[in-house]
C-alpha cells in the first residue's frame, strides 16, 4: 500500500477525518495542513486503519478530542472569570424578575 493510501480506513474514519479537516479550514489552516492534522487525529484516536486483520473492531480512544478543550479558545483566566461573573449576574437578574 503506497504512502498516503486511505483504502485501509473505514468509512467512519474517513468521515471523521473530513469533519476534523473542515473544522481546521474554518479556522484558517491551509487545506493540506488541515488534512494532515485531521488524519493524525484519526490515527491517534483509532490506531490507524481498521479494515483488515486482528485490529478490526478495536474501540476508538478519543485521545485527541480530550486534548482539544485545554486551550480554552485562547482566553486568559481574567477573561474567563469576567465572562462567568457576567453570566452569573444575568441569571440572578432573571431569577429575581
Amino acid at each position: 500500500m503506497p504512502q498516503g493510501d486511505k483504502s485501509a480506513y473505514t468509512d467512519k474514519q474517513k468521515r471523521k477525518a473530513a469533519h476534523i479537516a473542515d473544522g481546521y479550514e474554518e479556522r484558517g489552516v491551509p487545506e493540506k495542513e488541515a488534512e494532515a492534522r485531521a488524519w493524525a487525529a484519526v490515527n491517534k484516536d483509532s490506531g490507524g486503519g481498521n479494515l483488515s486483520g486482528s485490529g478490526r473492531g478495536k474501540p476508538d480512544t478519543h485521545a485527541s478530542s480530550r486534548e482539544g478543550g485545554k486551550q480554552a479558545a485562547g482566553r486568559s483566566d481574567a477573561a474567563k472569570s469576567a465572562a462567568a461573573k457576567k453570566g452569573w449576574e444575568t441569571r440572578r437578574k432573571k431569577a429575581s424578575s
